[in-house]
């Protein structure tokens, strides 16, 4: 499929900035959709100076349906990102989730279909499957809310999803599993360890240790979407973008430490657990039917591939002027 003009919302985030310079660095025609706000900030596109020329940039909000029908205007794919996706801000701010997750996506597909655009890739989570009922986790598995974000955006698959079988929507919902790289918020579990033993911390502040996650680096996430963008295949379905290997937050620590040439105490902070009936104790994707339908397939699979995705990490955060904005004696919720 040929596009003319790509849409990405959240572009100044964690992954849409990585996607954002994918698919510019790709020659794709793109315009980045930027959260509005008074320092003229693009988020994470600031640290992309090499593609600033190449770029198309729209300051606006999500949740405003003028301004995304107008952020659309000309572009005949989206690739929809815009979200609050911290899971303990959700626990004190509902009704931002609701407002920015299912009404921002709602926004997205209405102008999408009054504007005919050919493709619409919405982005899920794997916080919506809540503990694994079984793994590995098919895209049939049982939704399950168990935080306020991942019930938002549960709404929002299943707004995405009503357009498409509705009105013929061309829709399609990615629902990646962990994702962690460069730039990655520190409210996450690998960036906060990796920026406490870098800050020469050796008794590090964690919470649940025992829940597993599929983590996914950066670059194989945002090749996923651009399968799923290129995909006839793809529209109508739900694609789950993970790795295919499981490891429990306690080994990642270890694995951290390890490659960081550290040895750390872990304590427990009673402020970064989750509430006991939230917290999400597994997390293991199949990815067969993206793999099927697209031909996409992790760079960074299994524990080879893990390890190589955080020395990588590792190293972008070793650098002073990268993590120079992280608050590393704050926890960030």
């Amino acid at each position: 499929m040929h596009f003319k003009k790509i849409l990405v919302t959240g572009a100044d985030g964690f992954i849409g900035s990585h996607l954002t310079e994918y698919l510019v660095q790709q020659g794709y025609n793109v315009r980045a959709f930027v959260l509005y706000n008074s320092f003229n900030s693009w988020g994470w596109l600031d640290c992309s100076p090499e593609i600033e020329q190449d770029l198309d940039v729209f300051v606006g909000d999500i949740r405003d349906p003028n301004g995304v029908r107008k952020a659309m205007q000309g572009c005949d794919a989206v690739l929809h990102l815009a979200a609050l996706i911290a899971i303990p801000y959700s626990y004190h701010s509902p009704d931002t989730y609701v407002d920015t997750n299912i009404k921002g996506t709602l926004n997205i597909v209405q102008a999408a279909r009054h504007l005919n655009v050919a493709k619409v890739v919405h982005t899920s989570t794997s916080e919506v499957y809540g503990t694994a009922q079984y793994v590995p986790i098919t895209e049939d598995h049982p939704l399950q809310g168990q935080s306020p974000y991942s019930a938002s955006k549960i709404g929002a698959d299943q707004i995405a999803l009503s357009f498409y079988h509705s009105f013929d929507t061309p829709v399609t919902v990615i629902r990646p599993f962990n994702t962690y790289g460069p730039r990655q918020s520190a409210r996450a579990v690998i960036p906060t360890i990796i920026t406490q033993i870098s800050a020469g911390t050796k008794s590090l502040k964690l919470g649940n240790l025992q829940p597993t996650r599929d983590f996914n680096y950066v670059t194989d996430t945002v090749k996923a979407f651009e399968s799923v963008l290129l995909s006839d295949d793809a529209v109508g379905q739900v694609l789950n973008s993970g790795s295919g290997f499981e490891v429990s937050i306690g080994d990642t620590v270890r694995m951290i430490a390890q490659l960081m040439d550290s040895e750390v105490v872990i304590n427990s902070d009673v402020h970064r657990f989750r509430p006991k009936k939230s917290e999400v104790e597994r997390l293991w994707a199949d990815n067969s039917r993206l793999r099927t339908l697209t031909g996409w397939t992790p760079e960074y699979g299994g524990i080879d591939g893990f390890k190589r995705g955080l020395q990588e990490t590792i190293q972008w955060f070793a650098k002073k002027e990268n993590i120079f904005s992280y608050k590393v004696d704050r926890y960030n919720v």
